[in-house]
């Protein structure tokens, strides 16, 4: 079994900050492409921004230079700093992360975390 578990969403201000976790455990033998996704009221879900294990990233046109993802392999954790966030970045943010184990080789997501940016 393998478990992503997101943290640190919330209510925040614009203009402020917050910063998301999302760790992977279980049975993990490596942990390949990891990222975050959103998903607002109405809307498909859309990248917001993923990292390889390289540490190369990408980012949607709309965080870039306010988001920062990041990643701690020994820990299987990744990070999103969210810097200046705005009202249209409330949603709900998903974790995703490429493992590769005893069953093979496949995508796992979270459960989700809530992100909600007042004005």
């Amino acid at each position: 079994q393998v478990q992503l578990v997101e943290s640190g969403g919330g209510l925040v201000q614009a203009g402020g900050s917050l910063r998301l976790s999302c760790a992977a455990s279980g049975n993990i033998f490596s942990v390949s492409l990891m990222g975050w996704y959103r998903q607002a009221p109405g809307k498909q879900r859309e990248l917001v921004a993923r990292i390889t294990g390289g540490g190369n990233t990408n980012y949607a046109d709309a965080v870039k230079g306010r988001f920062t993802i990041s990643r701690d392999n020994a820990k299987n954790t990744v990070y999103l700093q969210m810097n200046s966030p705005k009202p249209e970045d409330t949603a709900v943010y998903y974790c995703n992360a490429d493992i590769y184990n005893a069953l093979g080789y496949r995508a796992y997501w979270g459960q989700g975390t809530q992100v909600t940016v007042s004005s």
